[in-house]
């Protein structure tokens, strides 16, 4: 009888909640209201509310939450493989929808969504990521892939790697992306030295570097902060010293 009086509580709360969604979107609601549904969908007919707060004081963020492992979130009291399953499940699917959304618009029209996509898939993890996205002739975005995985600290990316999948997917021009662990926005010396060497061999394939984007506690580009345009003089430099004709202006 206790258990079903609980019960009854229980859905009428949650019931409160998915309400305010409806009405209201998701900033009515906070972090931990978010993760209680989204744990809840995994066993709808137990008590989330402290197991929700209990992994965002764990792991520090909501997105944090989203990216643990399903070993150190059933470590937590009251999450189980199934609560487990439903945030990843859930994680996976917003992850998708916001690739998949981008696909054949224009890269400079689509900036927000890209800003999006890039924050949702990249922002709070706990290793570098490196994240390529591919775009055509008038900068329609063909496709993303992440190209790189690394430690805390770095990554390691191979301008093989990033020609063969350009190669790939017909691409004219390239956005590469990746995300600073710390949360620094700060481009370091091997974030410019990695752009000038990734720039000078697209060049060499009629392939535009449109940008680098650093994902951390925010958002940076090194095309709105004109670091792209020294990096292309730099290039030219290099070109010319070296006795090499092909054109580096895009």
């Amino acid at each position: 009888m206790e258990k079903d009086r609980w019960q009854e509580k229980g859905q009428g709360h949650r019931g409160r909640l998915r309400d305010r969604f409806q009405e209201k979107g998701l900033d009515s609601l906070s972090d931990a209201e978010v993760l209680e549904l989204l744990l809840s969908f995994g066993t709808p007919r137990t008590d989330c509310k402290d197991p929700a707060r209990a992994a965002l004081s764990r792991f520090g963020s909501f997105s944090s939450v989203l990216e643990a492992s399903a070993g150190d979130l059933q470590q937590i009291e009251g999450i189980g493989p199934k609560n487990s399953f439903a945030v990843h499940f859930v994680q996976a699917v917003a992850r998708r929808y916001l690739k998949e959304r981008l696909r054949g618009k224009r890269y400079l029209h689509s900036s927000e969504q890209v800003k999006e996509y890039l924050l949702h898939s990249m922002r709070g993890l706990k290793k570098e990521i490196f994240t390529v996205i591919f775009l055509d002739s008038s900068h329609a975005v063909i496709d993303s892939e992440i190209l790189a995985e690394g430690t805390l600290a770095n990554t390691t990316v191979y301008p093989r790697e990033l020609v063969i999948r350009a190669l790939h997917h017909n691409a004219a021009a390239l956005v590469i992306a990746h995300n600073h662990p710390s949360g620094s926005l700060q481009p370091s010396q091997q974030d410019r030295h990695l752009t000038q060497t990734l720039f000078l061999v697209a060049r060499f394939l009629d392939i535009q570097l449109l940008d680098h984007l650093i994902i951390g506690d925010g958002f940076f580009s090194f095309a709105d902060q004109g670091l792209m345009d020294q990096i292309r003089e730099e290039c030219r430099a290099i070109v010319s010293v070296g006795g090499i004709s092909r054109k580096t202006s895009s």
